[in-house]
């Protein structure tokens, strides 16, 4: 168990491993189906890639840093490294524990054996055989090196490769190739399909051709390079341009993680070692496989039903058939909570405000923009259609870098105003902005939201988004895009709160407003819905609420630095976490209020990048119908005791105890969105 830096505070990369420990117990869960175990072993995974490409090569970083002022930092980047590669090291046995104990003869049970090239039958080597000879073998690229050269081998960032030693000075490594599918599928057997990775295939075809006196033995080798783009000066010259030249770099980057077979022999994984130029504690002792991110697409040739049963998005009660968005919208506010209802109103909205005479100037942000989006096509064709259309676009927004300056191409090209990332700072906001001409006025119209302009990820991801034309809102909403467009500094906004510049000393004054009620003896609470809760000053905050008596409940997602039930710190501070089949996403925030309680929807989690170094909007929800809608589902996700884990001092991740009703949350909210419907209709 990871131990604590201070009393104060949970290191935020160890609590991030602890949120991936999460991720790896629906893996071991078995009342999850079995493809959705696969799933999460997927997901754990992929974010443990993603984690040493961008947190590890942070921490590194720091280690850069001359010694003296590196003496001065809290932080120490070599003991976070080492109980960093601690952690990862038990989470890697427990992951192959529960795919080799459990997934494997769960697969076999429901006549899916998945295989090794050990295995194969006559008949299956034959196929072997011929899928490399006709496909495999002209698509892998092979590196032949001596063992006592000095000479470097590069190794491509997150590829697979089979290495052997061939000859006493000789060794071999094989990429697997990424434009095949990672696995192959048998012709079944009695009723029984035999499933194997290409990586079976290729090692069965590799020992033949390698093997010289004896046979030799092909062990897999995966590197995870520096994720970060190292810009030099970002406040000159063309930041674009410069973001666009440093993306090829990533691929080249340090390596952060080398992870390898255990099997390996270990005379042979030191040769690797200096071939690769890395140290011993870049080594992460994984599996036999690699890139376990390609379970999510696992075949399953049965006819079982091996997964969730779906949860389709459900249509909103009003705007699912409305014949304007803009009428209803200026009837009452509407909320919208993905993805238990659909996001098209969302697109729908956008194509009538392509298509609408009235409709003169539409400015939207984009953070992470679908691949192929038909929101984004109504964006181009308003911008066709003669709108004064702006688009600032985050291309700073990682892994997405590529997309972004696509889609950013796209709109400049049809005709709309265009503006990329600012030097040293975010914009993380998900806002949207529409004015129409009406009767000679301007009637604005706004949509804030917790979640990205994605139709794809609103199928996965929890979010709120509100579509709105409240005039102060929207006049709020109109001042923060004059400081996108570089028209104003600073946005004195009444409703909003826009980091970095009035976030932080709102949300202070809130939860100081609860400290003065519970200090006059009056019900004080604050609930708080996050990804991330991070950022000591706001933490210290919430201690200094709870020993005034304020009753603090939190659900955190993700990494919580905060620690809570802690006599004289945080007694009144209780935080459970939610991992189900929807990624909770949605940024919460709710005040008690003497009664009269406050609500809050945004983009900004509580850590310090949101708050101080990022464009954030988050706006208060004031239809009382919403205020309701928004307590209920929050209620459900504070009782969920099937899906919820308590986090507490040693963040060990125990399950809430079950009750007599089991209550499941993400359940539960379709069934509420579902009798929501029915009502309605």
């Amino acid at each position: 168990m990871a131990s604590l830096y201070n009393s104060k505070f949970y290191h935020r990369d160890l609590s991030w491993l602890r949120f991936n420990h999460r991720v790896l117990q629906e893996a071991a869960d078995a009342r999850n189906p079995l493809y959705e175990r696969i799933k999460f072993l997927a997901i754990f995974s992929s974010n443990l890639d993603e984690f040493f490409r961008v947190r590890v090569s942070d921490i590194r970083q720091i280690k850069k840093i001359e010694k003296p002022l590196r003496k001065k930092l809290i932080t120490k980047p070599n003991k976070v490294l080492k109980e960093i590669k601690e952690q990862v090291d038990i989470q890697q046995q427990e992951f192959g524990r529960v795919f080799t104990e459990e997934i494997i003869p769960e697969l076999a049970s429901e006549g899916i054996q998945l295989i090794r090239h050990e295995d194969f039958s006559e008949e299956q080597k034959k196929i072997a055989t011929e899928y490399y000879e006709e496909s495999l073998k002209k698509l892998t690229e092979v590196v032949c090196n001596s063992c006592s050269s000095n000479e470097e081998v590069f190794v491509k960032n997150e590829a697979i490769y089979l290495t052997a030693q061939t000859a006493e000075d000789e060794f071999v490594m094989v990429e697997i190739p990424e434009t095949e599918p990672r696995f192959f599928v048998f012709p079944s057997e009695n009723e029984t399909f035999h499933v194997t990775f290409i990586d079976e295939i290729l090692k069965y075809n590799l020992i033949k051709e390698f093997s010289k006196e004896a046979e030799i033995v092909f062990h897999s080798i995966k590197i995870s390079r520096d994720a970060e783009l190292y810009i030099e000066d970002e406040f000159s010259g063309n930041l674009m341009e410069k973001i666009k030249a440093a993306l090829p770099k990533r691929d080249t980057g340090q390596a952060t993680r080398v992870l390898i077979d255990p099997e390996m022999p270990k005379e042979f994984r030191e040769i690797l070692k200096k071939a690769l130029d890395v140290t011993h504690t870049d080594v992460v002792l994984g599996g036999r496989y690699h890139n376990f991110k390609d379970f999510m697409n696992f075949p399953n040739p049965t006819a079982k039903k091996l997964s969730n049963k779906k949860l389709p998005p459900l249509p909103h009660p009003v705007l699912s058939n409305c014949k304007s968005f803009f009428s209803e919208i200026d009837k009452k506010d509407q909320l919208l909570h993905y993805p238990y209802q659909s996001f098209d109103p969302v697109i729908k909205l956008m194509e009538e405000a392509a298509n609408d005479p009235l409709v003169k100037t539409i400015k939207i942000t984009i953070y992470r923009a679908a691949a192929d989006s038909p929101l984004n096509d109504a964006i181009a064709l308003a911008a066709k259609n003669g709108k004064d259309v702006t688009v600032f676009i985050e291309v700073k927004a990682r892994f997405d870098e590529h997309n972004n300056l696509k889609w950013g191409a796209i709109f400049r090209e049809h005709g709309a105003r265009v503006i990329y990332s600012y030097p040293d700072i975010k914009v993380h906001s998900k806002i949207l902005y529409i004015e129409r001409e009406v009767d000679e006025k301007i009637k604005r119209y706004a949509y804030i939201a917790t979640g990205n302009f994605n139709e794809n990820t609103a199928k996965l991801y929890t979010d709120f988004g509100l579509m709105t034309a409240n005039k102060k809102i929207t006049k709020d909403l109109k001042k923060v895009f004059m400081v996108l467009e570089r028209d104003m500094i600073v946005p004195k906004t009444k409703e909003l709160l826009v980091s970095p510049f009035t976030t932080r000393e709102r949300f202070t004054a809130l939860v100081e407003k609860e400290i003065a009620l519970a200090v006059a003896g009056k019900p004080a609470s604050i609930t708080l819905k996050m990804n991330s809760l991070e950022d000591q000053r706001m933490i210290k905050e919430l201690y200094k609420a709870s020993n005034s008596g304020v009753q603090v409940r939190l659900l955190i997602r993700g990494m919580c630095s905060l620690i809570p039930r802690i006599k004289g710190q945080s007694e009144n501070i209780y935080v459970t976490s939610i991992i189900d089949r929807f990624l909770e996403h949605g940024r919460i925030y709710m005040f008690g209020n003497g009664g009269n309680e406050k609500i809050y929807i945004g983009s900004a989690d509580w850590m310090n990048r949101n708050l101080s170094h990022r464009i954030e909007v988050v706006v208060p929800i004031l239809d009382k119908d919403h205020k309701k809608m928004v307590r209920e589902i929050i209620d459900i996700e504070l009782a969920d005791n099937v899906k919820a884990r308590i986090i507490d001092e040693a963040q060990s991740n125990q399950y809430v105890k079950n009750s007599e009703k089991p209550v499941r949350s993400q359940i539960e909210t379709y069934k509420y969105f579902e009798r929501l419907l029915d009502k309605t209709h």
